[in-house]
């Protein structure tokens, strides 16, 4: 019989058997919580919904908020808040059998996630009757892997409803994207989610590219050439020549791209000196020191360098302005956008899309800097549900949610300035400062 996992339980004493019966007792466990969490998650759902029709709410914003809520109870991004409301939902409504089985141990929240996501083109009877064939006896999926529960899953789907099936694809067709999230060693991973057909044909040309420039003798790898003919295709002005849609071969280095606006905040001392705290870049994230110079060094010599100076290195102070409109200008919108990096909300590191003002204009707050604060869109949404508040101090937002649950937020930290003397190595980056043509754009402080 397997080991309960108890506080305090002494790991020394345990056997090889015993630890990986502790590991399994650890994991039904674990289990069973999740579908706690989903119990509850779907009750407070109901409890916000009560709440916000006896207030009048219309019925289309009732409920806004919960996944908010979610999110920030289990130390999540709001994004994933939001699919666990929605898993939560359709588990508890819908989806009995996996819902027990969660509750005896044997399926993980992840695994329920799934069922819910490829049951979710059927009707409620076809979908009760495909958890009912995979989730009632834990002996029907023992062993599977998470891709055989999804292709029997969408496989019974077909079968039960082909014409539903065939509308989440067309459905799906409209939710294509491209997306670029940051990878080790200051590389990016840009994908793109596109319909079956286009995809294939999209990677079927870039290996026909990387296959001609290697039968050429192009001493790239095939994935080099491939991802270079990507760049090239997108970044470089007429491309192809015959208008076809497939790029060209790429025999060698990429041609020159056309410039496309990045921004780079770094501290003068790393810029212009010998500081090694490393820059940021608006939509990826921290780049090392040398590299941040390495970036300003091509772009001064490209004559595609500018300079807007953020903070003020005598006293730290940030260096914004307020402003008279009800919208944030331009300037400042951008300076929020450089400070904040992404979305203010706890856990959340979503591309900032709304710059907000904590304190709303009709309750008189100002639009500055210190009044704003850059959000994501889903987030910038939620916090406009009844219940919430938010104030602005000293640089932190403390948003109060409609239970009474404080959270706070503060923008990253600014780069440090330079060092002391005696510390101060000598300067590594004499190019970029005698090279470099600033067009200084200040933000004066409001009288």
């Amino acid at each position: 019989m397997a080991l309960a996992p108890a506080p305090g339980l002494d790991l020394a004493d345990l056997s090889e058997v015993e630890l990986v019966e502790v590991l399994r007792a650890a994991e039904e466990e674990k289990c069973r919580l999740e579908a706690l969490q989903v119990e509850v998650t779907a009750r407070l759902d109901e409890v916000v919904r009560r709440r916000h029709a006896a207030a009048g709410v219309r019925a289309e914003k009732q409920g806004a908020g919960v996944a908010s809520q979610v999110a920030l109870a289990r130390r999540e991004s709001p994004n994933r808040g939001a699919r666990h409301l929605g898993s939560a939902k359709i588990l508890v409504a819908e989806m009995p059998h996996t819902l027990a089985a969660m509750r005896a141990g044997w399926c993980g929240e992840w695994r329920a996630t799934l069922m819910a996501r490829e049951t979710a083109c059927l009707s409620l009877e076809d979908r009760r009757r495909v958890d009912a064939e995979l989730m009632a006896d834990p002996e029907t999926t023992e062993g599977w892997g998470d891709k055989r529960l999804v292709a029997a899953a969408r496989a019974r789907a077909y079968e039960l409803d082909p014409h539903a099936a065939l509308k989440r694809s067309r459905k799906a067709e409209g939710e294509r994207h491209v997306s670029l999230r940051p990878a080790p060693d200051t590389m990016t991973w840009l994908t793109a989610l596109l319909p079956v057909a286009q995809g294939v044909s999209v990677y079927a040309a870039l290996s026909r590219t990387a296959d001609q420039a290697r039968a050429a003798g192009d001493e790239r790898s095939r994935g080099q050439v491939m991802a270079d003919a990507l760049v090239a295709s997108l970044t470089t002005p007429a491309a192809t020549s015959s208008g076809s849609a497939e790029p060209a071969p790429v025999p060698g280095p990429a041609p020159a791209s056309v410039p496309v606006a990045v921004n780079l905040t770094v501290s003068d001392a790393t810029l212009l000196g010998g500081g090694h705290a490393p820059g940021w870049i608006a939509g990826y994230g921290p780049v090392p020191a040398g590299l941040a110079r390495e970036l300003v060094a091509t772009a001064i010599a490209d004559a595609q360098a500018t300079l807007r100076r953020l903070y003020t290195t005598s006293t730290g102070a940030l260096v914004a302005m307020d402003s008279r409109s009800r919208t944030f200008p331009a300037s400042l919108g951008l300076f929020i956008d450089l400070r904040d990096q992404s979305c203010r909300t706890p856990w959340c590191d979503a591309p900032i899309r709304h710059r907000d003002h904590v304190v709303p204009d009709h309750a008189g707050g100002p639009t500055s800097a210190g009044n704003g604060q850059g959000l994501c869109e889903a987030c910038n949404q939620s916090k406009e549900a009844p219940g919430f508040t938010a104030t602005a101090h000293d640089g932190a937002v403390t948003t109060t949610t409609p239970t009474g649950h404080l959270v706070r937020s503060r923008a990253p930290a600014l780069p440090p300035g330079d060092p002391p003397a005696e510390q101060r190595p000598q300067p590594q980056v004499d190019v970029v400062r005698a090279r470099l043509q600033l067009v200084l754009d200040d933000y004066p402080p409001a009288a």
